[in-house]
């Protein structure tokens, strides 16, 4: 007689993660899908998608987006491999800032640094006028596709910067020295044996810019013109002033979640093509240096990361400055601040806290069981579960933001409109960091431990409250903080689903950019800055590393 297998309390949990990530993430993006394919009174057709390779117009969108990352993410290595070369290998002062100010450049909103180089090297920009006032030197407009590349380099060079720094510091000292003795040295030793070692996580890193810069939305759209991008073309297919074809836009949806899928499956492939494990025995020690080498070293470092935080500062000085409109004057005071109080910042910041802390919630939840049951309780069913989570990681938000609004605007599930739904985007757009870094910390906490406990007694979930969850706390909460960060800078999503009930900060700093309040925008986006200084500042209190899982 067959005995059929005893349901325990995972299994239940593998069912309810099943129906969560059915109803909310495979749901939505196989309604987006119909949407593009059916027509009229129901009938299938594939009329979209041939106007759309047929006509360069729309077709040119998706090749102007591959263009722009693939020339950014040629800039971002060019310009970080010799930042992290110095920076592992040479003892550079202030390097903690070094870092700090990566980590701040990588993770605050990319249009907010977009915004800032308008001000900054826009037509009327501060430097354009200074440059032709000082030096009759009249510099290019930073309007096109030269400026997204200038943008989105010093937006995502960080990404690869803080990877190079852990691969680096895995290399064994005794390497470099075998090479040294066989009259490998400087830079040949660099591209031989430095480069070709931490070859994977170059490749990893510079795929994760290509993925991120080809999803990016805010900067097309600020400093783009007439550059469009296919990510600029979902949105103003779907929520353009001139008109709308809500199926047309979800047909560029599914060709860029397609497209992004391609990507994410080919960096897979690569990384996996140079996969090899490395234990630095003999870590690397950073060297002194003296002179014009010194000098030099110092120069670029802070150079690079200067440039990188200039839109930061310039946005917190503005938002001291006196500005009516589009227009600033002359003095300093807290006017920005206090007109934005007028223009919903109260509420932008209790929504942004309310919604980002019961999104984070949530994601914490998902993530501790997710991340249990692909290694503690690793099978088919549940590794599935691990992939789809990670889909939203690699879709672009705005094509997340138009698949809820197709999938739940009526009943019996109808929270189009309210926090729900932007909770609802949050978290599946931001669950990814929380479950790599919970499982992460998991696989290194042995199982004989939780064995202990159930053979002394211990009920599975005493066993999980009381002694897992407390020793993967510092991968929960790592996780956890970086998925803040990103929650409360999302914007690509939030831009579709927004209104004056739900705004948060990100969506209120481009709204007011939008309407010509540079004032209230720069009052707006010091205030998201500073919410991300202070969750960085958590991070590296309680992560105690230089190793992000960005």
């Amino acid at each position: 007689m067959l005995k059929t297998k005893k349901l325990d309390m995972w299994s239940f949990a593998t069912l309810f993660l099943v129906a969560l990530f059915g109803l909310f993430l495979i749901y939505p993006f196989f309604n987006i899908l119909k949407e593009a394919v059916y027509a009229g009174e129901g009938n299938f057709t594939l009329e979209r998608f041939v106007r759309f390779f047929s006509d360069p117009y729309y077709f040119n969108t998706i090749w102007n987006s591959a263009k722009v990352t693939v020339w950014v993410t040629i800039a971002c290595v060019l310009l970080v491999l010799p930042l992290s070369y110095f920076y592992s290998f040479y003892r550079i002062r202030g390097s903690k800032f070094i870092f700090v100010a990566s980590l701040l450049c990588a993770m605050s909103a990319p249009f907010i640094g977009a915004y800032s180089w308008v001000m900054l090297l826009g037509r009327s920009g501060v430097i354009t006028e200074l440059l032709y006032n000082l030096f009759n030197i009249q510099i290019g407009p930073i309007y096109g596709f030269w400026g997204i590349v200038w943008v989105q380099t010093l937006k995502f060079f960080p990404l690869i910067f803080i990877y190079m720094n852990g691969a680096f510091r895995n290399i064994d000292n005794s390497l470099m020295e075998a090479a040294e003795s066989l009259g490998c040295t400087g830079v040949s030793r660099f591209f031989k044996v430095l480069l070709s070692l931490s070859m994977p996580t170059l490749l990893a890193a510079a795929l994760m810019v290509f993925m991120r810069a080809f999803a990016d939305f805010g900067t097309p759209l600020l400093i783009g013109e007439g550059y469009r991008t296919f990510t600029v073309e979902i949105y103003n297919q779907y929520m353009g002033e001139v008109g709308t074809d809500h199926g047309f836009a979800a047909t560029i949806s599914i060709i860029a979640v397609i497209v992004t899928a391609l990507i994410f499956l080919f960096q897979k492939i690569a990384t996996n093509r140079y996969k090899f494990s490395m234990s630095a025995l003999h870590p690397m020690e950073k060297k002194s240096t003296k002179g014009i080498k010194s000098i030099l070293m110092h120069l670029y470092c802070y150079l690079v990361v200067g440039i990188a935080l200039l839109p930061q500062a310039y946005i917190l000085y503005l938002s001291f400055r006196n500005c009516t409109g589009n227009r600033f004057k002359a003095g300093y005071s807290l006017m920005n601040y206090k007109a934005a109080m007028g223009q919903h910042l109260g509420r932008s910041i209790k929504n942004t806290l309310i919604m980002g802390a019961g999104s984070l919630a949530i994601i914490i939840l998902i993530s501790i069981v997710l991340s249990y049951l692909v290694v503690r309780r690793s099978n088919v069913i549940n590794n599935a579960l691990d992939t789809v989570g990670m889909m939203p990681y690699v879709i672009p938000g705005a094509v997340t933001g138009i698949a809820l609004i197709i999938s739940f605007n009526a009943e019996p599930i109808s929270i189009v409109g309210t926090v729900w739904i932007m909770i609802l985007a949050l978290v599946f757009r931001r669950l990814p960091f929380t479950i790599r870094s919970a499982s992460a910390t998991l696989m290194q906490i042995p199982l004989s431990i939780e064995e202990a406990s159930l053979s002394l007694g211990a009920s599975k979930f005493s066993t999980l409250t009381e002694i897992t969850i407390p020793l993967m706390a510092s991968g929960i909460i790592s996780g956890a903080i970086l998925s803040w960060i990103a929650i409360i800078t999302e914007l690509s999503s939030g831009i579709i689903l927004y209104n004056n009930r739900n705004i948060n900060l990100t969506v209120g700093t481009y709204v007011q950019i939008v309407r010509g309040n540079y004032g209230i925008a720069c009052a707006y986006a010091s205030v998201l800055t500073l919410f991300t200084i202070i969750s960085l500042w958590i991070y590296l209190a309680v992560s105690k590393s230089e190793d992000v899982n960005l």
